[in-house]
């Protein structure tokens, strides 16, 4: 029903307008998600455990869908695992200008310009203090107008606030929206900001995982300091991929806006980076596989290439809520050899 009835009534309007409409209807009117949306697929068989933390099913939201906290609860009851929240600042921002969100749909992908757009950390708290027992993972980053080298400081705070509120954090400095915050991927500021984070979590009475979310345009370099770092520093897992900033093959005539690409032609890359990661750590750390996510084969193939969870965000925009059910079903038929 979404893909032939509902998405191409949304697909008229701006993106980011359909965005707010959307949250506002599912907030107010949350009777329309029972009867126009599908009844999620649920099974004990679905439950995982990735880095000490239980998981009704490993289909979860990407952050950057509900940066604010707003609507963690009436997304968990479409049939997600978890919701990752964020990217959270700790001062309120107001992103970049607009327009700034644009579909292709001829590629049936988004670039997105947001900017790290969000109401602070301690609106967010305020939210969270609502959960009804919905797993959250929390995404943080940087305000545009902290320096690079203070920027541990914003993390810091972002941390510390959040800390009682969510069952993990993502450390990102993967987003290209954000004027240098990628230079903050260089093995030596990682690590030091890692490695401070971490410190701050084992001084907790229970330390809480931390994962570091990475770009697809890593070169294998990179990536092999990647899992150096993770090593080093002792934090949880990978989440791959964020966007990207490859044009490659696109067709659509929004194709050269700035921003970051997310959707079907992020898949194949996303997959790699998982698979280089798995294979070349001796699948050392979890990792969260996210990009380019449309269909249940393509969940499979992040799983298989070692993801142990996965995430979906423009797939999600795209295909509707029955991507969720359909994956779902998809790992139930093969329960038994899924990786755990």
């Amino acid at each position: 029903m979404y893909k032939n009835l509902i998405r191409p009534i949304l697909f008229k309007f701006d993106p980011e307008e359909v965005h707010h409409f959307t949250f506002s209807m599912l907030k107010n009117f949350p009777f329309l998600t029972r009867l126009f949306l599908p009844k999620p697929v649920q099974d004990k068989k679905l439950e995982r455990e990735v880095f000490g933390l239980k998981f009704k099913n490993p289909v979860g939201l990407a952050a950057g869908f509900d940066k604010d906290a707003r609507l963690y609860n009436e997304l968990s009851d479409l049939g997600f695992g978890f919701i990752e929240i964020g990217t959270l600042t700790p001062k309120a921002q107001p992103g970049n200008d607009k327009t700034r969100l644009f579909r292709l749909k001829e590629d049936s992908a988004i670039i997105n310009r947001m900017g790290f757009n969000n109401e602070g950390v301690d609106a967010a708290v305020e939210r969270l203090k609502k959960n009804k027992n919905v797993l959250i993972g929390g995404n943080i980053g940087k305000n545009k107008a902290t320096p690079n080298e203070e920027a541990v400081n914003d993390y810091k705070i972002c941390f510390e606030k959040l800390f009682p509120y969510v069952d993990y954090f993502v450390v990102n400095v993967s987003s290209p929206n954000t004027p240098n915050l990628r230079e903050l991927q260089d093995k030596k500021p990682l690590t030091e900001l890692l490695g401070t984070l971490q410190h701050m979590n084992n001084e907790k009475d229970s330390p809480k995982p931390i994962l570091l979310k990475i770009a697809p345009d890593l070169t294998d370099d990179q990536l092999l300091d990647i899992i150096d770092i993770v090593k080093e520093t002792q934090i949880a897992g990978v989440i791959a991929t964020n966007t990207t900033l490859s044009r490659e093959n696109l067709i659509s005539e929004t194709r050269s806006e700035t921003g970051g690409l997310s959707g079907k032609p992020l898949t194949k890359r996303s997959t790699e980076v998982i698979r280089f990661l798995s294979e070349k750590s001796g699948r050392a750390f979890p990792i969260i596989g996210v990009g380019g996510i449309h269909s249940a084969k393509d969940a499979l193939e992040k799983l298989d290439a070692g993801a142990s969870l996965i995430q979906l965000y423009t797939g999600f925009i795209y295909e509707g809520p029955e991507l969720i059910n359909e994956i779902n079903a998809k790992l139930l038929e093969r329960a038994g050899r899924l990786p755990r």
